[in-house]
């Protein structure tokens, strides 16, 4: 099973900025499209962020557009989450995976549910 390694999340004000990232060690994550999802408690996990293997290749949901910038640094094989304007919706535990296409209409999970342990980000004053 592989394993995702998540990072960055902790406790940040309303109005503040996190940066995740992420880490699928034994794999070099330029060969694949890679999603950010969420889960709050009560909620259904939901793709936030993901980018395709051409780094343009993006999509976000509503929410957090012009917030959030999901980008990849091939020379540390980590994809990140850089969340500025915080708010207290988008606290969540956060989630990559590389089963990941990009599409018009969202961020489309595909694997076998191999999720690792993600990182809570916690938006409150």
């Amino acid at each position: 099973q592989v394993q995702f390694v998540e990072s960055g999340g902790g406790l940040v004000q309303p109005g503040g900025s996190l940066r995740l990232s992420c880490t699928v060690p034994g794999f070099t994550l330029d060969n694949y499209a890679i999603g950010w999802f969420r889960q709050a408690p009560g909620k259904e996990r939901e793709g936030v962020a993901c980018i395709g293997r051409i780094d343009s290749n993006t999509y976000y949901v509503d929410s957090v557009k012009g917030r959030f910038t999901i980008s990849r640094e091939n020379a540390k094989n980590t994809v990140y989450l850089q969340m500025n304007s915080l708010k207290p919706e988008d606290t969540a535990v956060y989630y990559c995976a590389k089963d990941t296409i990009v599409l018009r209409t969202g961020c489309r999970y595909y694997g076998m549910n191999d999720w690792g342990k993600g990182t809570l980000v916690t938006v409150s004053s």
